[in-house]
């Protein structure tokens, strides 16, 4: 089925970049999340203090976090908790230099632990660094205990340089250490979408999103897969499940300026 919307130029650019910063967050946003208590919320960085990774936030909940966030780190800069959650507020507040700075700091105070690794590459490709990005997450992996949240990570960062067969290894390698886990499958899933391998991107994006931990974002970025292939009337379904009305009809008008005629991926490539 042909789509009749043309798609301009910035637009085709933009989902580029979009499907890209898909992949980067999916890959380490629980990243951000302490060990040490048994049970957190799911994206937070600490149960004694506010949310700063998944989900959204309005005003007032940003600028709780970054207060938060802000005098417990001026309090003590070499707290480990209170730079991963300053860093992610920062960056969700659009300061990403300044939050590169805190986890480089951390880095200096904190150099084995993994977790703040995986902050200050995530922080570094969200920057277009991704030479050092890759050299950290690389760093905090360690071959006798895998963690596949850095491994999905990495793989990120490759399909990021246009490495898609190596980034695509690093996926399957991390799903044998996580089986199943949605969030390697949705980098999987893109990662073959942005080599226009669309069926294999909906065969990994629908395992991703069969899982009960798969989220808001999964959908959403199966609903732009089965799009590109015509496949509206689903597309629309997928694109609405979670969300109120009005939000589903700007994902709606944002998926139909997307999508034009099938032959509309290598006009995307090409932009």
């Amino acid at each position: 089925m042909d789509m009749s919307i043309q798609v301009d130029t910035s637009a085709r650019a933009l989902l580029v970049h979009r499907l890209k910063v898909a992949m980067v967050i999916v890959a380490v946003s629980s990243v951000f999340m302490l060990a040490g208590c048994a049970k957190k919320p799911t994206g937070s960085v600490s149960s004694h203090g506010p949310a700063t990774t998944g989900g959204t936030y309005n005003p007032a909940e940003l600028q709780k976090a970054l207060n938060y966030w802000g005098k417990r780190y001026q309090a003590d800069r070499k707290d480990r908790d209170a730079a991963l959650g300053y860093a992610s507020a920062l960056r969700k507040n659009g300061q990403l230099d300044q939050a590169i700075a805190v986890l480089r700091f951390g880095m200096i105070q904190h150099g084995k632990d993994r977790l703040m690794a995986s902050a200050y590459g995530k922080a570094l490709a969200a920057k277009g660094q991704f030479a050092q990005a890759l050299r950290v997450i690389q760093s905090a992996q360690l071959d006798d205990r895998p963690d596949w949240r850095l491994m999905s990570a990495e793989g990120a960062i490759l399909d990021q340089t246009g490495k898609h067969a190596d980034a695509r290894r690093v996926y399957k390698a991390a799903l044998k250490v996580a089986p199943s886990e949605p969030s390697i499958l949705n980098n999987l899933g893109l990662s073959y979408t942005l080599t226009n391998e669309l069926k294999k991107a909906e065969g990994a994006l629908r395992k991703a999103n069969a899982s009960p931990n798969a989220g808001q974002r999964i959908r959403q970025n199966l609903a732009l897969v089965l799009g590109l292939q015509g496949k509206f009337k689903e597309a629309e379904r997928m694109a609405t499940a979670d969300l109120p009305p009005e939000q589903a009809q700007a994902n709606i008008a944002y998926l139909r300026s997307m999508l034009s005629q099938r032959n509309s991926w290598k006009d995307i490539k090409r932009s």
